[in-house]
């Protein structure tokens, strides 16, 4: 194989959680920096448990990542004869055999073998049937499966992982697996290396959980004369119980729409997942996708577990603190036009949006998001605790209010005597309204920070934020002196 091509192959019985999607991502950057091509292939051969809206959860997560796919999707059903083909081929070469076993005899087989302290596995029993054997039980209608005849040679069968070294095992160990139900379906091992085969798979990249199948699956390789693909495994991502990351587990936590949902940046994301298990061995935390790409290599894949820090019950990190962290960097520093773009599709969710951003406010909008988003975590902020520069039914938060303005009888005086003195300014600007207000608080003999941070908690609703007087230039004369004058209303 000259072409590098490599497969991502979910199953769609679920959403794209974090491993899945961590597996995507790296086969993805492996793809880019070798100038290859990432196909994208549904397996969907378990009937009973895909389902449509599975399919589309994975595609719509894979498009939000912006992981994108050179050829797809396709359906591993859609191959079903292929698979059938493959399987007769390999029974009419000698590779494989017809095994009538029934479930009852292999149970009691194996639990006489469990009680002798013996190899579990099974004993081969059908592997030396006569032609004339096999045809007296077809004649009696006995269903059968197709098992693989595993070469009986001495020694050990091995291959070079790219992430973790040789791994081999022995000849004597391995049984003849079934590659074909009595029902005539064949099983995800053979349907996975025929599919791989036909799509010229040259690298695949994907978690330590298949390593069971990878030695049987290079013995389907070799029987169907096909050349073997480089395998990497990847160790799996756990949470902090050394517990497998799983959606049946953990539910929406670790399920790529929730980051959607919650207003985390794509790139940043990903920027994150590529982290869980992998670092450019350096101190290098946060990169452009040029730089990624450029610097990502399966040798730089941890060989232990990564660690996602599921947090249920924490409010604030109610995911990994790390995702958190990295989103919050790209927020605070990504090119304002971009993160107003993001911005705006939360706001219009909460019809909140002005058409006039796009507008004659557009300026305003701009500076408004470059002003606030230092504080915040991630886009879903800008609608909550940046509702009040967007909103009037914005919500005044209890601790503030308790702290700033409740304490303080007297401002609901104070903050009309200082609205009627900002509706008198000839220049409504940082200077004049912050002189305006610490003159009104000498005359009053009271701390400035009294007025300052009660205006700060009845104009945001918030016990903190950017400077008090670059709050009133955003929100602007109009409002401030609006919100001022009701403050009546906070103690009702």
């Amino acid at each position: 194989m000259t072409e590098t091509r490599l497969r991502f192959p979910p199953s769609p019985t679920g959403y794209l959680h974090i491993g899945g999607a961590r597996t995507a991502l790296y086969n993805w950057l492996y793809a880019k920096k070798n100038n290859g091509k990432l196909i994208l292939r549904i397996e969907d051969t378990d009937a009973d448990r895909s389902t449509k809206e599975s399919i589309q959860g994975i595609l719509d997560g894979l498009d939000w990542l912006g992981i994108d796919y050179d050829e797809g999707p396709f359906f591993q059903t859609d191959f079903h004869d292929d698979h059938v083909t493959s399987a007769q081929k390999l029974l009419d070469n000698g590779s494989a055999y017809k095994c009538f076993c029934t479930k009852e005899v292999l149970d009691a087989k194996r639990e006489a073998a469990q009680a002798a302290k013996q190899q579990r596995g099974y004993d081969r029993t059908c592997r030396h049937l006569s032609p004339e054997e096999i045809a007296e039980k077809e004649a009696a209608n006995i269903p059968y499966v197709l098992r693989f005849k595993v070469p009986e040679r001495t020694g050990t069968l091995g291959y070079d992982d790219k992430i973790l070294g040789r791994i081999e095992s022995n000849y004597s160990e391995l049984d003849d697996f079934v590659i074909v139900r009595s029902n005539g379906k064949p099983l995800y091992l053979l349907c996975n290396v025929v599919d791989d085969i036909r799509d010229r798979i040259s690298h695949i990249i994907r978690g330590q959980d298949h390593m069971t199948n990878t030695i049987k699956q290079i013995l389907l390789y070799e029987a169907l004369d096909a050349p073997q693909p480089v395998f990497a495994h990847m160790p799996l991502t756990l949470d902090t119980k050394k517990a497998k990351i799983s959606k049946r587990s953990h539910g929406e936590i670790v399920a790529i729409q929730f980051y959607r949902d919650n207003g985390f940046i794509p790139w940043a994301f990903n920027n994150f997942l590529a982290l869980l298990g992998w670092s450019a061995g350096n101190d290098q935390e946060f990169f452009t996708k040029e730089e990624l790409i450029e610097a990502f290599s399966l040798e730089r894949i941890n060989k232990s577990s990564a660690i996602f820090n599921y947090r249920k019950n924490d409010p604030k990190f109610f995911t990994d603190p790390k995702a958190i962290y990295i989103n919050e960097h790209y927020l605070r520093t990504m090119d304002i036009g971009a993160l107003a773009v993001m911005v705006k599709r939360e706001l219009v969710a909460e019809n909140i949006w002005d058409p006039r951003y796009d507008e004659d406010k557009k300026e305003w909008y701009l500076s408004t998001l470059a002003l606030i988003r230092d504080r915040f975590h991630t886009l879903k902020d800008f609608a909550s605790l940046g509702r009040a520069y967007f909103a009037e039914d914005f919500t005044v938060e209890p601790k503030p209010l308790k702290k700033n303005v409740l304490k303080f009888e007297g401002l609901k005086e104070w903050l009309p005597e200082l609205a009627n003195r900002y509706e008198a300014l000839e220049s409504f600007n940082l200077e004049e309204t912050e002189r305006v207000a610490r003159e009104l608080a000498t005359e009053l003999e009271i701390k400035p920070g009294i007025i300052i941070n009660g205006m700060r908690t009845v104009v945001t609703g918030q016990l903190a934020g950017p400077s008090m007087f670059d709050i009133l230039m955003a929100i602007g004369r109009e409002r401030v002196i609006l919100r001022l004058r009701n403050i009546d209303n906070l103690f009702a």
